[in-house]
């Protein structure tokens, strides 16, 4: 088993299997617990204030190991993408392998992170909903890629940050400080590994990240949001980008089974909601298609009561996309019609999309060659009968 990754019973219940005695347990946890988690150890012989037998016989059933980085790309701008491949599940298996981005600021490090394998969402404007869902990503999986930043970017005690690009630095400042459930997958039909990832980064005795650090994007699974507020009490972002079901319908499928009249009641209820801890609306500006004063109007007629900022997000490009991006002058006249309506309304800033690293253009490199081998064998059968 691997414990790098593990939450706290399963923790001690493997010291229970190698016959710890009951009353020693919650010691030898606080132990473990400090060395993965704080101080990210990868092997128990670096554990010191540890018994050598105990570290021997953990060593013999378990590992200490991280997802495997199969590839690494760093974007002009200092973004990192990684391709993860996750340790085999059965004999079979060769191994599941999502994609996990980070973007640097001079003041922090956001990691975004991706809870399933592929996506079944299919949103139109997205790369990773051209992908099929494979699966659901552990908890030790979700928790793996975080470990994996931290120690790429020397984040552990006595690591070194890498010199190839930007990384925060300075007293009290941490290379990854925030956490967004923004990559592949849609993390409440991952709930529970969701919720279980996110005690695990929150614990004070480890990993210690703030949940107001934490936020938790979802197209809109309305019965879970309610769960997400009351279990987990992260901040929520809600992928919205239309205004109206029609044209929803068409961007979010989603919508088709939770329409925006739901979705607009559950975010009213969300627990702990405030104007010190508003929701996050983002809206993908599509040329066209979302981008008209009328449609910025209509927004904030949709959001009125809800405490609430808009994140306006430039459509990143894919190959063969439908869509193209709204133009600078229109993004700004949309914003500025937000704004003077009350409601922040920030344009985020392209992050990484030289290495398609961007928002909604995570794909797994796997997938894209196993497209492209597929499309050869097509092309070559079809030469092959002419």
């Amino acid at each position: 088993m691997r414990l790098a990754g593990a939450g706290r019973s399963a923790i001690v219940q493997a010291l229970a299997d190698l016959g710890v005695p009951e009353g020693e347990r919650k010691m030898r946890l606080a132990q473990l617990w400090h060395w993965i988690y704080h101080r990210g150890a990868r092997e128990f012989s670096a554990m010191r204030n540890i018994a050598r037998p105990l570290l021997a016989a953990l060593a013999e059933r378990h590992d200490l190991g991280r997802p495997e980085i199969v590839a690494e790309q760093v974007s002009e701008d200092g973004t990192r993408k990684w391709l993860l491949r996750m340790p085999p599940a059965h004999p079979h298996d060769k191994g599941a392998e999502i994609e996990c981005v980070y973007i640097p600021e001079s003041d922090r490090g956001t990691l975004c992170v991706s809870s399933q394998v592929g996506c079944t969402l299919n949103c139109t404007f997205c790369h990773t909903g051209t992908m099929p869902l494979v699966r659901n990503l552990t908890t030790a999986e979700i928790v793996g890629q975080v470990l994996v930043a931290r120690d790429r970017l020397g984040d552990f005690p006595g690591g070194t940050a890498p010199t190839d690009g930007l990384v925060p630095s300075g007293e009290g400042v941490r290379a990854v400080s925030n956490i967004v459930f923004m990559g592949m997958g849609e993390p409440l039909y991952n709930f529970d590994a969701v919720r279980d990832a996110i005690a695990i980064l929150t614990d004070g005795d480890g990993l210690s990240l703030s949940r107001r650090r934490i936020t938790v994007s979802t197209s809109g699974v309305v019965p879970e949001m309610s769960r997400l507020g009351a279990e987990c009490a992260t901040m929520l972002a809600v992928s919205l980008h239309a205004t109206n079901n029609p044209l929803r319908d068409k961007l979010v499928p989603l919508n088709r089974k939770y329409p925006i009249e739901q979705l607009m009641q559950a975010c009213r209820d969300y627990p702990g909601a405030s104007n010190a801890r508003r929701i996050t609306f983002e809206y993908v500006m599509l040329k066209g298609v979302n981008d008209s004063p009328a449609e910025a109007r209509a927004l904030v007629r949709l959001l009125k009561g809800v405490p609430a900022k808009i994140n306006l997000i430039p459509f990143n490009p894919w190959p063969n996309s439908p869509y193209a991006c709204s133009d600078w002058e229109t993004i700004e006249r949309f914003s500025e019609i937000v704004f003077n309506a009350g409601y922040a309304s920030p344009v985020r800033t392209p992050r990484g999309r030289d290495i398609l690293a961007a928002c909604g253009q995570l794909k797994s490199e796997s997938e894209k060659l196993r497209a492209r081998a597929r499309l050869m064998l097509e092309e070559s059968l079809v030469v092959g009968q002419e």
